[in-house]
């Protein structure tokens, strides 16, 4: 039998290599072709069509071509900020976009800065006298805080426009830790530091239920201001404070209450929408119902690269998590981001630098492997400038603090300026099952930190020793930068999450601007024409085979969320986004190092990914077993 398995195994082997290698044969000759076909041709003119069919975010994550194949895949598809920004303003001046088309059916939102980024580039093309169309069958806050902006805001007759604001639930797990016997030990600096709290608490304590209040308030002023100056004339506060009376006097019909408070101006199918675009762009070449010549994004990018004249400034993107050593985009790893930046440094090629922030922070030691780069390019002179995007927040603010200005937006997310650890041990879990440990020491350190018996005393003080002073010199940072005294610094710090706005007027945040506000300053700072200067974008670029492996992976989608167009089903998946959220914070604190520098706090900018989804259903499959 033994010889029976060993020959079967070699078999399999056989098999599942010769599957790898079919798979790269595949790819490669899929690639080969993409690489010699020609730019994809675009109509003569038409609308371009900005059809976001999944989140906005300032850097997509890459796609591993073999992770798609097997089905770990982003949940949704993501969409760079600045290549959506380059297209909508690009329709301003080119005369062959008659029209823009923002189609919002798939649109699964992103970060409020970040969408309201993209409403001033909407606005632009107003402004040149172009109409700008938005459609979907359901808007939530995210797809109507950007379709407010057009000039004509469709919604299909059996959709609704459903909005929410900020806020929400969060998962505590301290009650099925103590179930399982896992013992979490905390160690942190700041009363407002609350991501540790799911692990030791049942609910949100005074301290973060203030501070989370008080940021959720912070961004609906912000998204009503925004909307409520693009739709003057909408009954905006009514239809907020108290939508049943308008769906009533509607009929019950929630679209036409939606119209009647004059949030959207027309209602009509997708034929209906395409006749009218048609009628503004032109008809398409097949002439079918509710067709009309459409220029797509993706096209467009493709025929339009980036420009590369003028003098340059580098942009260093530091998006997503925070990590140690190496990762690809979508993911700030210390080690490739600081080399990227260096790298370029030693070409000197770039005038001046600013650092686009949009991330929650993580790691310590990545966080500050990136702050020293940068420190590198402000002893050679250069301006440094930091322009954060939707989060900029713990981490994200450490890399920010050798700015010599910063901007945000007023929904930007940041502070945090704090520190925890968290340890769990296993000493009930193996008493419950019967189990347990015992060893032998030299010193008092020996075989710490003990996950089995639980951390001695020695170590325990060793571990908050190490926050506190972790926590002393991110203050210093921040004192030394802001030009702030360190007692000042401690009483906005504390781990207390702050809103761009409350930002600015407490001295973290300098002015108010987007990406394009800080390339213009550094420009100036340079002694550079900002309307002569170019950004020279540093950053990991993915494969064109990862490339590949995304839109295949996208073609494919089976998302539930996805797929849902209408208002109440978005809805409907905020639980399950929730839970893989959540299930996301349990593996970045399990896998990731002892003492981090991390917002749990901030509200999620974008869809989970899937290595969120895939561990959610690996847990929940484990805890259904009999």
């Amino acid at each position: 039998m033994r010889i029976v398995r060993g020959v079967w195994r070699l078999l399999v082997g056989i098999k599942d290599a010769l599957v790898l290698l079919a798979m790269l044969l595949f790819f490669g000759v899929l690639f080969a072709l993409l690489s010699l076909s020609p730019n994809p041709r675009l109509p003569a003119s038409g609308a371009l069509v900005v059809a976001l069919e999944g989140s906005l975010v300032e850097q997509p994550s890459q796609v591993e071509p073999f992770t798609a194949l097997a089905g770990q895949t982003p949940v949704v598809k993501e969409y760079r900020l600045r290549d959506v920004i380059r297209a909508i303003d690009a329709a301003a001046t080119d005369g062959s976009v008659k029209a823009v088309v923002l189609d919002l059916d798939r649109f699964t939102g992103g970060g409020q800065a970040t969408i309201a980024a993209a409403t001033r580039a909407v606005d632009r093309v107003r402004a040149s006298g172009k109409p700008v169309l938005a459609f979907a069958t359901g808007y939530t806050d995210d797809s109507y805080q950007l379709a407010a902006h057009a000039s004509e805001v469709w919604l299909d007759p059996l959709g609704a426009v459903l909005l929410t604001g900020p806020g929400g639930t969060h998962l505590y797990y301290k009650g099925l830790l103590d179930k399982v016997g896992v013992e979490t030990k905390v160690y942190r600096v700041g009363q407002f530091k609350s991501a540790v709290e799911p692990f030791t608490r049942t609910d949100q304590s005074p301290e973060a239920r203030a501070a989370n209040q008080a940021l959720a308030d912070a961004l609906w002023r912000d998204w009503q201001g925004g909307v409520g100056a693009a739709r003057p004339k909408a009954r905006l506060a009514a239809y907020l404070a108290d939508p049943e009376p308008i769906v009533a006097a509607a009929g019950g019909r929630m679209a036409q209450a939606a119209a009647s408070a004059g949030l959207v101006d027309r209602i009509g199918d997708r034929i209906a929408f395409g006749d009218r675009v048609a009628a503004l762009a032109g008809r398409g070449i097949d002439r079918h119902p509710g067709g009309y010549a459409a220029i797509p994004l993706d096209r467009w990018l493709t025929a339009h690269g980036e420009s590369d004249a003028g003098a340059q400034i580098g942009v260093l993107t530091i998006a997503g998590m925070i990590v140690d050593g190496n990762a690809p985009p979508g993911t700030a790893g210390g080690d490739t981001i600081a080399s990227l930046l260096l790298d370029e440094l030693a070409k000197n090629r770039i005038r001046a630098l600013v650092v686009r922030v949009d991330s929650p922070g993580g790691s310590v030691m990545a966080s500050e492997r990136i702050r020293a780069a940068i420190l590198q390019a402000k002893a050679r002179g250069l301006p440094i400038v930091v322009s954060m995007g939707a989060v900029a927040a713990s981490g994200g603010y450490w890399v920010s603090t050798p700015a010599d200005r910063i901007f945000a937006e007023p929904s930007t997310i940041t502070g945090s300026i704090g520190v925890f650890g968290l340890l769990p041990n296993f000493k009930g879990a193996l008493a419950k099952l019967g189990l347990s440990a015992d060893g032998v020491k030299t010193t008092p350190l020996s075989g710490e930190p003990d996950v089995l018996r639980g951390t001695s005393p020695e170590f325990d003080r060793l571990m908050q020793a190490g926050i506190v002073d972790i926590y002393r010199r991110f203050t210093g940072l921040v004192g030394q930068s802001r030009h702030l005294p360190l007692a000042r610094v401690d009483q906005i710090g504390q781990g207390r999450v702050w809103s761009g706005d409350a930002a600015r007027g407490l001295g973290l945040v300098d002015a108010y601007g987007g990406l394009d506000a800080a390339i213009a300053e550094a420009a100036r700072r340079a002694k550079l024409d900002p309307a002569k200067v170019r950004p020279r974008y540093i950053e990991k670029q993915p494969s064109r085979l990862s490339q590949l492996a995304a839109d295949l992976a996208s073609q494919n989608q089976d998302s539930d969320s996805a797929r849902a167009t209408d208002a109440f089903s978005r809805l409907a998946t905020r639980p399950a986004d929730m839970l893989l959220h959540a299930f996301g914070d349990m593996s970045l604190i399990a896998r990731g190092p002892a003492i981090q520098v991390v917002c749990l706090d901030c509200p999620a900018a974008a869809a989970p990914r899937t290595g969120d989804a895939a561990l959610a259903r690996t847990l929940v499959q484990a805890l259904a077993r009999p």
